[in-house]
């Protein structure tokens, strides 16, 4: 009999490429999705197959589903700063609420669960590269407190969960992913550079551009939150690419890679965006046998060719598309 795997944050960016790879493995895939953040296009092509489901519901409330579950991926929560600032509220209940009712489901169905953390837990860090061991350096009441504390609790409470009722539990510290899918206009660094080179714009720097980040493509991703599922280890694990860049570097690559001519324009740094960004992956390496493969060139160049083939028209289109057949409430 097939396995039976919940989705949360289904119809986001990275949570689709999942249930991609889990209808592939044969698994049943139930997503779900408040599409505050996500869109229903990421998953249509999956709406016409027998072993997949989908649910428009909010975590935050709470969580049923009937039947047996194996294991639940928990990714239902804003990523981005544009987001989790414009929506801060909501970000903090994903992050506790959701959180605790798919582990009180998680308890209840004696199922698997795995939470979609984050690099942001170790704030704006003052150990480089940033390994599992380290505490971080967070603002809890900065403008990025209601992302970063919200994931530092997220881990808590797993792990709360895991030592007083023996759940199986795993977390993924993910750092900053890239692909098909990503919203041009979601504010994060990779969309916002190719969107801004679409539309013949200057290149928006914050700071002077010295500031880090490590770019890991979806694929390589995919495959180390699937590795980490099924492992048998409950701390958490940095997935992310450790090769590091600065912001000015990345946006003169996006430039040669786009063939455009606009300049690097600067503006200031916005409130306790972090310096340095860079993943220790020894623990995923020697846990998982993981480590990405794909090289950046490799993975801008079809992400770059995603974002180019996305007209207007067909954005336009997607998004008044009609699901509704297909959602379950």
């Amino acid at each position: 009999m097939a396995k039976r795997i919940l989705i949360t944050g289904a119809a986001g960016f990275l949570a689709s490429h999942l249930c991609d790879r889990f209808i592939k493995e044969g698994y049943e895939v139930i997503g779900m999705d408040n599409l505050i953040t996500g869109n229903l296009k990421n998953i249509e092509h999956l709406f016409k197959l027998p072993n997949f489901e989908f649910y428009h519901h909010d975590v935050t409330t709470f969580v049923h589903v009937p039947g047996k579950l194996d294991y639940i991926l928990h990714f239902a929560s804003p990523a981005s700063p544009i987001d989790y600032l414009k929506i801060p509220i909501q970000t903090l209940k994903v992050g506790s609420l959701g959180t605790l009712h798919l582990l009180g489901l998680a308890k209840e169905k004696k199922a698997r669960i795995l939470i979609a953390s984050t690099s942001e837990v170790y704030g704006d860090p003052q150990v480089h590269p940033q390994n599992e061991e380290y505490y971080g350096n967070v603002s809890s009441t900065g403008p990025r407190g209601v992302y970063d504390e919200a994931k530092r609790f997220q881990e808590s409470l797993t792990m709360a969960y895991h030592r007083f009722h023996g759940l199986e539990t795993r977390i993924a510290r993910i750092f900053n992913t890239y692909g098909p899918r990503m919203r041009l206009n979601d504010g994060r660094v990779i969309p916002a550079f190719i969107g801004q080179a679409l539309r013949g714009e200057d290149l928006t720097v914050f700071g002077d551009g010295n500031q880090t980040r490590s770019f890991c493509y979806v694929d390589d991703q995919v495959e180390g939150i699937y590795r980490l599922l099924l492992s048998d280890y409950s701390e958490p694990v940095n997935i992310g690419n450790p090769e590091e860049i600065t912001i000015k570097d990345f946006a003169e690559e996006i430039i040669k890679l786009t063939g455009t001519n606009q300049k690097i324009v600067y503006k200031e740094l916005p409130k306790d965006d972090p310096m340095q960004r860079q993943p220790d992956i020894t623990r995923a390496k020697q846990v998982l046998g993981w480590e990405p493969k794909i090289s950046r060139s490799e993975g801008m160049k079809i992400t770059y060719d995603y974002f180019k083939n996305l007209s207007k028209e067909e954005l336009k289109k997607s998004e008044h598309k009609d699901f509704s057949k297909h959602i379950r409430r």
